[in-house]
């Protein structure tokens, strides 16, 4: 069915009645799912993992052409810095930390709204049966909330 731009007329019962004049049928939902997305924009999360100075934070802040990570503080260099950030335990074994950043970039007039989960400290010890072990009890909670979320009547935190 073709039809052109949308008017207005009154009809003799005062109601508005508006005649259409796009094209209406279902194989034009993909337009229309397609100009909704874009007005909505799109929620990304990333998990980046591996040992410390790999450039992780090099890759996320190229990837997306933006500064997703701030610089850091280049000051602690070699064996004192793993001492200075306070991560490790009697043992000499570093602890995994997960961090979430978030960042909204917008190009093109197409909202992205960025969460990158890193995991400083990930493989730096030198016994790393158990690294993975914090990693997957994020994940799981993350699947967790979401899945919550999904159950619910009003799903607007998704």
């Amino acid at each position: 069915m073709r039809v052109g731009t949308s008017m207005q007329a009154t009809g003799a019962s005062g109601a508005i009645k508006k005649k259409m004049t796009g094209y209406v049928g279902f194989s034009n939902y993909p337009n229309q799912e397609h100009r909704r997305s874009i007005k909505r924009g799109f929620s990304f999360t990333l998990m980046v993992a591996g040992e410390s100075g790999l450039g992780k934070s090099t890759l996320i802040n190229t990837l997306f052409e933006s500064k997703v990570y701030p610089a850091k503080d280049d000051t602690v260099v070699g064996m004192g810095a793993a001492n200075a950030q306070g991560s490790n335990n009697a043992e000499g074994t570093k602890t995994v930390e997960i961090t979430s950043v978030s960042a909204e970039i917008v190009e093109n007039n197409v909202k992205l709204r960025l969460s990158v989960v890193d995991t400083p400290g990930f493989g730096d010890s030198i016994n790393n049966d158990q690294a993975w072990k914090p990693i997957l009890e994020n994940i799981e909670s993350r699947f967790d909330a979401y899945l919550a979320q999904e159950n619910r009547v009003n799903r607007s935190k998704i």
